[in-house]
Parts: structure tokens; C-alpha cells; sequence
């Protein structure tokens, strides 16, 4: 789906957190960051992945790594699933898609026979100077640390 790849300049993005702090690819300069793409908080395969992802945060703490993760629910929708699952990362509510289409991984998607727009689970890791490491397209819900931190 999207046209990035690893050794490509990460997109220079800026968008709203569920609290209504600001997150730019420029705050992280230093830091290894992990942008997870999901379709909508609080469904099984979002709560698997992010929950996941918390369970084992101290891990990417450890190997200086920042997560952020980013769907098109509004603010008020991030902050129940972040409350709901004690997340220890910021959840970007992208309600207007502009990094959804920055990343590349808005498009046509097919669930049960019918066809949608819709976001593509994918994770981008982007190094310490805003270049893409790895690109998951395939993102194993509930091992999504293990296939970042491998």
C-alpha cells in the first residue's frame, strides 16, 4: 500500500494527540520512533497490537525507542482506548488523515466481501535521524513487539 520504504526520508509529520499535544517527526531527533498505523481504537486487532506494545514498553525504553500511535477516531475516542488500556504512549487522533496520507497507508481495503477506504495496519520505525528503518505492512497483532525488536 504505501510507497515508502526503508532508506527513505520519514514524512515530515505533525498531528494532535488524544490530550491535544502536539507530536512532530522533529521531537523525536535522537530517539528511535515507532509510528503504528491501526484502522480504529478499541477493536480486537487495535487492542491486541497496542496492548502488546505497552506490555512490553520498558523493552523499547531500553533501546531508545519513542512509540506513537496513530488512527482517524477523534480525540475523545484515543483517550478512552489510551484510559481504558493504561497506554504509555500518545495515540494521534488524525481525524483529518493528513499523516494517515503522509505514511501512505489510507486506501481501498476489502472486509467480508465488500469494499471500503480505510487505513492499512502498518508500522514504520524510523531511526534517530528521520530515515525509515523497516516498514511492517504484515503486523502480527499480538507478537508486534518481538517483529520490531527482533
Amino acid at each position: 500500500m504505501t510507497t515508502l520504504k526503508k532508506g527513505d526520508n520519514a514524512p515530515s509529520f505533525s498531528g494532535i494527540d488524544q490530550d491535544g499535544n502536539s507530536h512532530k517527526l522533529a521531537d523525536y531527533k535522537g530517539k528511535k520512533l515507532v509510528v503504528f498505523f491501526y484502522p480504529k481504537a478499541n477493536t480486537p486487532g487495535c487492542t491486541a497490537e497496542a496492548c502488546d506494545l505497552r506490555d512490553n514498553f520498558e523493552r523499547f525504553q531500553a533501546n531508545n525507542y519513542a512509540l506513537l500511535g496513530v488512527s482517524a477516531d477523534a480525540a475523545k475516542a484515543q483517550a478512552k482506548f489510551k484510559e481504558k488500556y493504561d497506554f504509555p504512549f500518545p495515540l494521534l487522533a488524525d481525524e483529518d488523515k493528513l499523516v494517515i496520507e503522509a505514511f501512505g497507508v489510507w486506501g481501498p481495503k476489502k472486509f467480508m466481501g465488500r469494499e471500503y477506504d480505510g487505513i492499512h495496519r502498518t508500522t514504520f520505525v524510523i531511526n534517530e535521524n528521520g530515515i525509515i528503518d523497516e516498514v511492517i505492512s504484515d503486523v502480527k497483532t499480538k507478537a508486534h513487539a518481538d517483529q520490531i525488536l527482533k
